[in-house]
């Protein structure tokens, strides 16, 4: 853990914990909350500001209690900026191949995350090049437009919201938490049972990552399908993925199946938001998406990690298949 802080297996994993739990309910709130005010610009900027202060605190966080504060400041900050940039963009492009590209920097933005703290090799500089990233976002934001959007003051909007995309909703979360399973036992399978280096599994994550910034580029010019459909494809395919991840046996053959990963991923992450956004409140749907994703990454590592000690890492992949064919099942019920 960071800097020796703990080596307790319980306390890193309420630590991790932690800033899903405040992502949650900051995702919902001031997404909602961006619906009301009519305007997007604000929380971006705070958001960016609050990003840069949280993850710059981390690198003076040396005891338990404070590190546990800087997660929960860092998850409520990215929080208030998510839902907003989703909609901003969408918003601000009419021509959605445009807010396409742009939402598919994520990716890119993931990959030189992994890039930076490769060359860093020290946790406390990560944070510090990771604050740094949200003060240069930051002044980006400075040149951009600040347009009004028409105010969604109507009570009990997040209710109806989650009511009306149910299936969409539950679809997500059943396929991302089999993902966060797998995620979090598969560096470990690969190192331990096929003998990765931990170079080698920074090589398989970038084709994950470099698919999904190809996918979503791809998603409004060349990929003619409806919104729904290209969510059902993303996550149905995502069960191919750990069927053969639960076959290969060696580390290089696991990068066909995290670039597929990647490229389901571009699709449903796309084609959700997107279809959530021409259909309700947008930042109130995309903050709802957002936190569904975050629920996921707290109950996913849990049943990863239950099914680890009672059979084995590939036990973990079996189990993502099942629950990714039954959040098939449901997506089937969303509505053209």
């Amino acid at each position: 853990m960071q800097g020796g802080v703990t080596e307790s297996i319980f306390e890193i994993g309420l630590i991790v914990a932690s800033f899903s739990f405040a992502q949650i309910l900051s995702e919902i709130y001031f997404g909602r909350h961006s619906d009301k005010k009519g305007t997007r610009l604000k929380f971006i900027r705070i958001g960016f500001i609050g990003c840069a202060i949280a993850f710059g605190l981390h690198y003076f966080a040396n005891d338990i209690s404070l590190l546990f504060l800087v997660r929960i400041a860092a998850g409520v900050a990215s929080g208030v900026m998510i839902p907003a940039m989703i909609a901003y963009t969408y918003e601000a492009n009419i021509e959605k191949k445009r807010a396409a590209t742009v939402i598919s920097f994520q990716a890119l933005g993931w990959l030189a995350g992994i890039a930076a703290a490769g060359f860093a090799n020290d946790l406390k500089i990560v944070f510090l090049l990771s604050a740094a990233s949200f003060f240069i976002g930051l002044l980006f934001t400075i040149k951009l437009p600040n347009p009004l959007q028409d105010k969604e003051i109507e009570p009990g909007t997040t209710k109806k919201v989650i009511s009306k995309n149910k299936f969409l909703f539950s679809s997500l979360l059943l396929r991302h938490i089999g993902a966060t399973a797998v995620w979090t036992i598969f560096p470990l399978m690969l190192m331990e049972k096929l003998g990765a280096e931990l170079y080698q599994v920074s090589i398989v994550y970038v084709a994950n990552t470099v698919m999904a910034f190809i996918t979503m580029n791809l998603m409004a010019s060349k990929i003619k399908l409806s919104n729904p459909t290209k969510f059902k494809i993303g996550i149905g395919s995502t069960s191919f993925v750990f069927v053969g991840l639960a076959l290969i046996t060696d580390w290089w053959m696991s990068m066909p199946f995290m670039a597929l990963v990647g490229v389901t991923w571009g699709l449903l992450f796309i084609a959700g938001n997107f279809h959530l956004m021409e259909n309700n409140p947008r930042s109130t749907s995309t903050g709802i998406f957002s936190s569904t994703i975050s629920i996921s990454t707290v109950v996913g590592p849990v049943i990863a990690g239950s099914i680890a000690f009672l059979f084995d890492y590939h036990a973990v992949m079996y189990f993502a298949v099942v629950i990714i064919i039954v959040a098939f099942g449901v997506s089937l019920k969303i509505k053209q």
